[in-house]
């Protein structure tokens, strides 16, 4: 069980970035990682909706890191 939870902290917040850095689109990287978890639920590897809760807390802190990533590109391409 620790490791369901240990997945669920850091695995939605590195697809967000990984799917938002290989297609250019944070829109794009977050339905990506919406439909992982959705599909993984239906499929049953997540059991509790409190481990829903922190894959949807881990996609947010993924969400942050890349706004962060494009506004810091966006501040250097203009300079």
């Amino acid at each position: 069980m620790i490791d369901k939870i240990i997945s669920a902290i850091f695995i939605p917040a590195l697809l967000m970035i990984f799917f938002t850095r290989v297609t250019y689109s944070r829109t794009v990287g977050f339905f990506l990682t919406i439909a992982l978890i959705i599909v993984s639920a239906y499929k049953g590897y997540i059991m509790t909706w409190w481990l829903i809760v922190i894959e949807a807390a881990s996609l947010t802190v993924g969400l942050y890191f890349t706004n962060q990533m494009k506004r810091k590109k966006k501040n250097s391409a203009s300079t």
